[in-house]
């Protein structure tokens, strides 16, 4: 499908298909039935169930799993908000196609696609603190990529960012949506000193007060204050709602993408998790605000689904011990209630 319209994804969020309670529960019953005290695999166990609900399947399975990664480029980034320069996100996107980023090693060790998507890198987003970052068919544009994305049969999909100055457009989104200005969610990004911080922390809040008006509406922000990989995130992860497939979120920027879509709708992100909880400034307390409990807290902050890709690796742990375990039957040993 294709959104042709902001009040298209508007529907679509109203109209949200679940997860399958029935697979879960049965799910949670072998869980019940394996060789273990109840509940001594802990969050495995429950990622075990989460996966069998979006699947439709007590025994789910990872025999496709894909990692996409969305880079795109931010007008805002003149505003010397980065301590790199603009021209870094084509780089590491040739860096990505030649096999040498962290996320090309990860997406081997998690067995997963990786699908690394560049959106118009050589047309940034117009600078968001004097106009509209992107038009409404740009923002749906990108949104279509996103959702055309996701490869056919998929079992699992990673989603992660690449782009120079994208901190400063999730942290503006974050502040536009949930409130709290520049000083809660702005973060050192990619390492800028205190000067360029400070220079991040201006561009945020000239650009909450030029676009004061829209501030009420999720997807009106998202145009304004997003980027276009946000937006094709976004459009992945509405694309995998559609087609009940799970997903792991990487980590600030990423989860500031569908921010949006869970302020539509608070059950928007149900087929979601948070892959881990980066060490950027900002990411806790929006994981919090969207009730996200995150799988992993390693002190990551690179982006790229770096975070997410490991997070598969987790996934692979919960289903081999809910497909391979013995039940206390199968074994001849005594159960808990025997």
């Amino acid at each position: 499908m294709r959104f042709a319209s902001l009040d298209d994804i508007r529907a679509f969020c109203r109209d949200l298909p679940g997860g399958e309670q029935r697979f879960a529960d049965l799910a949670a019953q072998r869980q019940q039935n394996l060789t273990k005290p109840p509940g001594s695999l802990g969050r495995l166990e429950e990622l075990a169930i989460w996966l069998a609900q979006w699947q439709a399947r007590e025994n789910p399975r990872l025999d496709r799993v894909a990692i996409a990664v969305f880079a795109g480029n931010h007008g805002v980034a003149s505003r010397g908000v980065s301590a790199y320069p603009q021209a870094v996100t084509a780089q590491m996107v040739a860096n990505f196609a030649a096999g040498g980023a962290a996320i090309n090693q990860i997406a081997k060790a998690a067995a997963a696609e990786l699908h690394v998507v560049p959106i118009e890198l050589e047309r940034p987003t117009r600078d968001f603190t004097e106009a509209a970052a992107m038009s409404v068919d740009e923002f749906l544009a990108a949104v279509d990529i996103g959702f055309r994305t996701l490869p056919d049969d998929c079992d699992l999909l990673a989603v992660g960012e690449m782009g120079i100055a994208n901190t400063t457009t999730a942290a503006t989104l974050c502040a536009a949506l949930l409130g709290g200005g520049a000083a809660r969610w702005t973060g050192r990004g990619t390492g800028v000193d205190d000067e360029g911080l400070a220079r991040k922390r201006a561009a945020i809040e000239a650009a909450l007060n030029f676009h004061r008006d829209v501030l009420g509406d999720p997807l009106a922000a998202a145009v304004n204050l997003g980027g276009r990989e946000l937006a094709a995130i976004a459009g992945a992860v509405l694309a995998a709602r559609r087609r009940h497939i799970p997903v792991i979120l990487d980590g600030f920027v990423a989860t500031s993408a569908v921010l949006p879509l869970a302020r539509l709708d608070v059950r928007a992100l149900d087929h979601c998790r948070a892959g881990h909880v980066s060490a950027e400034s900002g990411h806790g307390d929006l994981l919090r605000e969207l009730k996200l409990d995150p799988l992993l807290d390693l002190g990551m902050r690179l982006g790229e689904a770096s975070g997410a890709g490991v997070a598969i690796l987790l996934a692979r742990a919960a289903l081999a011990c809910h497909a391979g375990m013995a039940t206390f039957a199968e074994a001849g040993v005594a159960g808990a209630g025997d």
